[in-house]
């Protein structure tokens, strides 16, 4: 019977309620259109990409007995249990607590006979369960009817007729694991030691035969352990001996069990009252959203510059985070969240607000934080990262890979705080991390935790989601994804926008809570900002007001536009502040001038400025006898010459500028000199040759003149030379930092499976050069095995800069 089928037969024997929590359990997979039958319903649940969708989300203990399932096959609940070491009550209860959410995802399920089967591609999402092979069933699929005659012969048992029946001959002896590691414990000391050093084995070795290299079974004890089939010899798999998960689970013994922790690791917890909960929420959420909206505001009267290797790097980080007063962490997660949701944007060499930044900006701080907090809640990157994988400074916006396990360290920080008892919170809300790790196993930490999800927990606090080492209001919004009831979470706990602000004496300006859009961009034209959060603080001075002056306001209209948003009377000292700084405005000016025409006669100078002829040198007077022009000098000095006037040029010293030319000469080629030894008269004759040709260069150059080009490259997207593989015209659409040599070097790698070195720039703008294996293809991404890291590492192929052979 089929997975399929089997399925099948399981779903249609639910109820209607326990079908309807499967179904909304994967209403990723059954989604629509609907499905018209049971057996469409179990096609769409059986889907790799369903099934992989699911995976991220289980704790710990699932993925552990959905590997042990894939290990050991279709088995029995009891047989489970038993490699499990969960054959007491309380273990038992919670294996079939495990069971159920399993079956509730339609990954596991019981047949009529009460055996546990599991879905088709949850069996390959991992290279060797448990460090095992595949099932002996599976590994006896390639061997031949007499390969089967020769085990039973080795084991001792009588040879029978068909290739079935000996099949399952050898799989009833290897299956009582008592006899096979009996068998074994009495096998030459050669081959016990193979097979016992392969059955401890955290991954299954792999023997390959290399042409022209001793055979596999000429390793000592090798070939008597492939005569009796604990070792089994893959013909359709380059020659690998394997050993069968039978054979490996008999040699572990029976005191071996499989790895299952159904129970979360503990964690030291302190009573917390809702109140304060919501308390410490509240506060946290209103400083992000004041410090998010200052930060976004600095951006917007001063987009940053982007690196040429792309992102927002660490100066422009520091000017913003000074001018909004807020720290480095805030700044960045207000970039990548505000970017993520197209507030911002990427503009040539800047990064700039957008449309609909104007329109966010003009909403109260409870709709400006939820979006943000939604924003942080999907996406796929760790905002407040400062460092890469090779502890390089990482620059903010900087297009990483996106990162699926960064999304489920959210998912399980908050999934871990909701399951906290009532009232109780983390002493500490970094304890939360090792929680993390069990709730979504296949989660990602940061590089620079020096406690497991440290960065996450640090974020969730910051952004009032964590509270008090619990599950704040905010965050149970985010969980149960209800985006209506995060909107009027925010706006509980988030006070409304001050309209108003206390200017004090002393020249300043105090806003508590979030400033209105238009009372914090009144007080950032005509004050400094100096403090964000909760409260705020602005200072005036005689810079600031000439500030606002310079752009146009009127010292009239300031004071007015003050009084409008003071609480009460305008300060005297501020008032005297603003009168003397409109005294002393516009008292010099500065004129823009690329040349200065001045004369002692006033009526020549007017003449010069009302002459039509002149006008496109923009001329204008300054004084009677004084004149600028915005066109350089020569232009100015052509043009009045060409109206009949006859100025001249002045030099920087204020003299009258010569402009007589002198002649251009060639400098003196030296005769060569005479040898003082005494040679023969050819060969003078040759040596004084020689030296002319060296002088003269005319001829050289002719001759390099005549030389006809050199060919140019194909050009892989015209009509040169075609692409010789698709692989090579995918990587040439994404590398196009890559000439077409490199192009087909890097593409042949790809097709050929071999190394190659590449010189890379990462997204911290460093160069390095990498040797990698493995190579897999997901444009615009390559996935290889870097030498240098020793690890699995994502190069984006735009970054890639040249290619080498290895």
């Amino acid at each position: 019977m089929t997975f399929r089928s089997t399925l099948t037969s399981w779903l249609a024997g639910l109820d209607g309620a326990r079908l309807a929590r499967v179904i909304a359990t994967r209403k990723d997979a059954v989604a629509a259109p609907e499905p018209r039958s049971m057996e469409e319903v179990a096609e769409r649940l059986q889907r790799p990409g369903s099934v992989a969708l699911v995976l991220p989300q289980l704790p710990l203990p699932c993925l552990q007995v959905a590997e042990t399932l894939a290990a050991l096959g279709v088995v029995s609940r009891g047989a489970l249990a038993r490699t499990l070491g969960a054959t007491a009550p309380a273990a038992t209860r919670e294996l079939d607590v495990v069971l159920e959410a399993l079956a509730d995802h339609a990954l596991v399920w019981p047949d009529g006979d009460g055996d546990l089967h599991m879905a088709g591609p949850l069996r390959h999402a991992w290279d060797a369960p448990l460090g095992l092979d595949a099932p002996l069933e599976t590994l006896l699929e390639g061997v031949t009817s007499e390969g089967l005659r020769g085990m039973l012969v080795a084991l001792g048992i009588k040879p029978v007729r068909t290739r079935q029946q000996r099949a399952a001959a050898v799989l009833e002896h290897h299956g009582d694991p008592e006899r096979v590691a009996s068998l074994i414990a009495n096998a030459p000391s050669a081959a016990r030691e193979l097979l016992q050093r392969r059955a401890e084995s955290v991954s299954p070795q792999t023997e390959f035969i290399a042409f022209g290299a001793p055979g596999a079974d000429s390793r000592p004890g090798a070939r008597w352990a492939l005569d009796r089939g604990f070792l089994v010899r893959d013909h359709h798999g380059y020659g690998r001996d394997r050993m069968p998960a039978e054979v490996a689970l008999a040699l572990r013994g029976p005191d071996w069990h499989a790895p299952f922790q159904p129970v979360p690791p503990a964690a030291e917890l302190v009573s917390v009252t809702a109140v304060e909960a919501e308390r410490e929420a509240a506060a946290a959420a209103t400083a992000f959203a004041a410090h998010a909206a200052s930060v976004l505001s600095v951006c917007s009267a001063a987009p940053p510059a982007r690196l040429k290797s792309g992102g927002v790097g660490a100066r422009e980080l520091g000017r913003i985070g000074k001018t909004a007063r807020a720290v480095d962490v805030m700044v960045r997660i207000a970039l990548e969240t505000a970017y993520s949701v197209g507030l911002l944007a990427t503009d040539g060499p800047r990064v700039a607000p957008t449309k609909e930044y104007d329109a966010w900006a003009a909403q109260e701080p409870a709709a400006q934080f939820a979006v943000l907090l939604q924003a942080w809640w999907k996406l796929p990157l760790t905002p407040s990262q400062t460092r890469d994988e090779d502890d390089k400074a990482l620059p903010a916006l900087a297009g990483l890979p996106p990162c699926d396990g960064c999304l489920q360290a959210r998912d399980g920080l908050l999934a871990a705080a909701a399951r906290l008892p009532e009232g109780r919170g983390a002493r500490v809300a970094t304890d939360l991390g090792p929680l993390v790790a069990w709730h979504r196993p296949l989660a990602h930490p940061s590089f620079s935790d020096e406690t497991p999800f440290a960065t996450t927990v640090s974020e969730a606090e910051l952004l009032g989601v964590i509270a008090r080492g619990s599950l704040s209001p905010l965050g149970a919004a985010l969980l149960a994804g209800d985006a209506e009831e995060l909107a009027a979470e925010c706006r509980r706990l988030l006070p409304e926008a001050t309209g108003t602000a206390r200017l004090g004496g002393d020249l300043t300006a105090v806003v508590s809570g979030t400033p209105a859009a238009r009372l914090a961009e009144l007080l950032d034209a005509t004050a400094a900002r100096e403090t964000s959060g909760a409260a705020s603080v602005w200072r005036f001075s005689a810079d600031t007001i000439r500030r606002a002056l310079d752009a146009g306001r009127t010292p009239d209209g300031i004071s007015a536009e003050l009084t409008a948003i003071a609480a009460g009377p305008l300060p005297q000292p501020l008032s005297y502040l603003i009168a003397d700084a409109a005294r002393r405005h516009g008292r010099v000016r500065i004129a823009t001038a690329a040349c200065v025409i001045h004369g002692d006669e006033p009526a020549l100078l007017a003449e010069l400025a009302a002459h039509r002829g002149l006008t496109s040198l923009g001329l204008r007077q300054l004084a009677p006898t004084v004149l600028v022009s915005a066109t350089a000098p020569d232009q100015t000095l052509a043009a009045l010459r060409s109206e009949g006037y006859a100025p001249v040029a002045e030099a920087a010293d204020g003299t009258v500028r010569i402009e007589k030319v002198p002649p251009r000469r060639a400098a003196a080629v030296p005769t060569p000199r005479k040898s003082s030894a005494k040679i023969g008269t050819g060969h003078a004759a040759h040596r004084a040759a020689e030296a002319s040709a060296i002088v003269d260069a005319h001829p050289l150059a002719a001759r390099l003149l005549n030389v006809p080009p050199t060919a140019p490259e194909p050009d892989p997207f015209g009509a040169g030379v075609p692409f010789g593989t698709d692989t090579e015209e995918i990587v040439a659409g994404y590398a196009k930092q890559l000439t077409y040599a490199d192009v087909r070097q890097l593409g042949h790698a790809l097709d050929a499976g071999t190394a190659i070195t590449v010189e890379y720039v990462a997204a911290s703008g460093s160069r390095t050069v990498r040797t990698l294996s493995r190579l897999e293809l997901d444009p615009p991404y390559l996935e290889a095995w870097c030498h240098l890291r020793d690890a699995e590492r994502v190069f984006t192929l735009s970054r890639i800069h040249g290619v080498m052979p290895t």
